[in-house]
């Protein structure tokens, strides 16, 4: 008998995107879909069922769930499974939230569905594989955004008070304003809300997801 096949769940709300991702991971490349669906809700339930080695997971889908919420809550319960974060958007929070919850790769849809397959063997073998970093541009001569100013901004653009943003992180209030201070400054805006308007409407940050 031969090797045992490589079990996927593909999870992805285009049928463009399903398609080659379906023809790629075929039993001729050692691979065997046992799931190929638009929802990250059905996502968990189907991991129960079919319990796939892997999970190739959208963030964004027009069903309004986050799939990052849903990979997190499939890590938990199936920590034997492999999860890869897949996004078409260039929004800079995905990738390091992705490797927050304990996802084990990041992959842009810019990438062809044989590179899907190359980042399929190396997260089976062990790796993790992650893009470099993408950074909210800021004024020349400015630092980069800090972990913790993109943790204040995300929550921010979610329309959170600084005293909720403060109790969520658990830091004063007052280290909050000044990480939104620091990233006027850095920006050249003049007050939160043009901060905000300023990352979403660039889609730099999409708090729906």
């Amino acid at each position: 008998m031969g090797e045992r096949l490589v079990k996927v769940l593909i999870v992805d709300d285009h049928k463009v995107i399903r398609d080659p991702l379906e023809r790629e991971f075929c039993p001729q490349n050692g691979f065997e879909v046992v799931g190929s669906i638009d929802s990250p809700a059905e996502a968990e339930a189907l991991c129960a069922v079919s319990r796939p080695d892997l999970v190739i997971m959208d963030v964004c889908t027009e069903f309004g769930t986050s799939g990052l919420e849903s990979a997190e809550r499939i890590l938990q319960s199936y920590p034997e499974i492999k999860v890869i974060v897949s996004t078409g958007f260039g929004e800079v929070t995905y990738m390091p939230r992705a490797v927050k919850i304990g996802a084990h790769a990041f992959v842009y849809k810019v990438k062809g569905a044989e590179y899907y397959r190359e980042v399929a063997k190396r997260v089976l073998s062990g790796e993790y594989v992650f893009p470099d970093a993408r950074a909210i541009p800021v004024a020349q001569g400015e630092a980069p955004f800090t972990k913790r100013e993109m943790e204040v901004l995300l929550l921010l653009c979610k329309h959170k008070p600084s005293q909720e943003i403060a109790e969520e992180l658990v830091i004063s209030r007052k280290t909050v304003d000044k990480h939104i201070e620091n990233m006027r400054g850095k920006t050249g805006v003049k007050s939160a809300m043009e901060l905000v308007i300023y990352v979403l409407s660039n889609g730099w940050i999409n708090p729906n997801y």
